[in-house]
């Protein structure tokens, strides 16, 4: 949860201004948090309710959300217009979003499981709350499943074969970034980004990645 904070936060500033090589300043002029940490700090607190209090983790979810959202300012970016309704909703329901919103705030799912199965169910619920669309929700349960093998001591390359059987990563980066394009979707961000931790040598280079 604080890597992808820490990696929501180095990466701010090339949201929008995006670049495709390594050798850039970790942190620079301009760089905060945005929405991305808010949801993961929701989706964290959610957990808790839930684990702690046998909360409904859907309704813990949405609430956590809600309330984090109407407390904090939301950092460098803003909220997309579709999650910016559903905050501002009477009654909010899941918009069938593929994007990778759902996977963004997904850290905590993979973290706190006991079993990859809760990892899974875990990510299916926190995403579904807005991403219903079974891209949102793949792209969900893939981050979740590799921050828990990860946890859990998996190599680079168990993970990597586990990890097939939401995406192919059959393309290595220096594959992917001569044409790669701007994509909010999950399944044209996630397993790029998985790809990138997986050629990484250590945190930092998988940020530069």
């Amino acid at each position: 949860m604080i890597g992808a904070i820490i990696g929501d936060i180095v990466g701010s500033v090339y949201e929008f201004d995006n670049i495709k090589t390594k050798d850039f300043p970790i942190l620079s002029d301009g760089c905060s948090y945005t929405d991305d940490t808010l949801m993961t700090i929701a989706v964290g607190k959610a957990l808790l309710d839930h684990i702690d209090n046998g909360t409904d983790l859907f309704e813990a979810t949405a609430s956590a959300m809600r309330e984090i959202a109407a407390d904090y300012p939301c950092g460098r970016g803003g909220y997309g217009r579709s999650f910016r309704n559903w905050l501002d909703s009477a009654e909010p329901l899941p918009y069938g979003s593929y994007g990778n919103g759902g996977a963004m705030r997904v850290s905590p799912c993979g973290e706190c499981a006991i079993l990859a199965r809760d990892a899974l169910e875990k990510a299916s619920v926190t995403a579904s709350v807005t991403h219903n669309h079974p891209e949102g929700i793949r792209g969900a349960q893939a981050a979740a499943m590799a921050v828990f093998l990860a946890m859990d001591g998996a190599t680079k390359q168990e993970m990597r074969n586990v990890l097939r059987q939401f995406y192919p990563l059959d393309r290595t980066l220096d594959e992917i970034r001569p044409y790669y394009a701007f994509d909010v979707t999950a399944q044209g961000s996630v397993p790029q980004a998985l790809e990138a931790f997986l050629e990484s040598e250590s945190f930092e280079d998988a940020l530069r990645n």
